[in-house]
């Protein structure tokens, strides 16, 4: 990418981040509802079938997983605002790097997401939950997670583009549901019936979880899985990436 395309994908994303301080609930609903669903489920649901070792131990690094796999409307929503509005329209008119307003889009998230991942860790750690694995690990898990939310950002962003509309991001946002309920961050895949288990087995949200709960040392990770933690988000960027950037580049057309 160019120092143009560079200097114009920080342009809007520092446009997105003025938008957080016009938004704070927004924000703030983000940070919230995960945590609100961590607690959930360590203190109401329970859970834990067919884990060997601590409940919660298991449960945080699939919380995380699921959290960066989720949230993904409020991208979508902003995407099809803009292009409802005409503020595409405008933007293209100037002289900029075809997709920057895209990929500030998707740094200003990523922002925002670091921070949510914070905000879990932080929550985390308070219900008890360590990570064991060292700092390596540590660093290599958080990588992981960041890296899926850069995949499914993108997918977000290529769907929203899709959609169009701003009434349409619920009905679309309803593709990427199978993606955190059908994984293993609540329960062990060898506890579901035969086919279920297979599919939760090669969904690419399980392979971030359970390379994370290796990294962090945790029940229910398994060596061999970073590998695939890291090859499935990054084809997954490759197809979705250059798809979002060409259907915006055809709206120009």
């Amino acid at each position: 990418m160019s120092t143009y395309a560079l200097t114009d994908s920080w342009t809007m994303t520092r446009r997105e981040l003025a938008h957080w301080a016009r938004q704070p609930v927004r924000v703030l609903v983000g940070l919230v509802f995960p945590v609100m669903l961590l607690l959930m489920f360590a203190y109401l649901v329970g859970g834990g079938r067919g884990v060997n070792g601590e409940y919660v131990d298991y449960l945080v690094p699939g919380m995380l997983a699921l959290t960066m796999a989720f949230g993904l409307e409020g991208t979508m929503l902003s995407v099809t605002q803009d292009l409802n509005k005409g503020v595409i329209d405008r933007f293209r008119s100037m002289p900029m790097a075809n997709g920057a307003v895209l990929v500030g889009r998707s740094v200003a998230d990523m922002l925002q997401s670091a921070l949510g991942l914070a905000v879990m860790i932080g929550v985390a750690c308070a219900l008890g939950w360590r990570a064991h694995g060292g700092v390596s690990g540590f660093l290599g898990a958080v990588g992981l997670l960041l890296l899926f939310r850069f995949a499914m950002l993108w997918i977000g962003i290529h769907l929203a583009m899709v959609a169009g509309r701003p009434e349409m991001v619920q009905a679309v946002q309803i593709l990427v549901w199978p993606v955190g309920f059908l994984s293993n961050a609540f329960a062990t895949p060898q506890s579901m019936p035969g086919w279920l288990g297979t599919v939760v087995e090669w969904n690419p949200m399980s392979q971030t979880a359970t390379a994370v709960r290796e990294l962090f040392g945790g029940p229910g990770g398994e060596p061999g899985h970073v590998w695939a933690a890291v090859l499935w988000p990054v084809a997954l960027v490759a197809v979705f990436f250059p798809l979002a950037v060409r259907r915006f580049g055809a709206l120009s057309k």
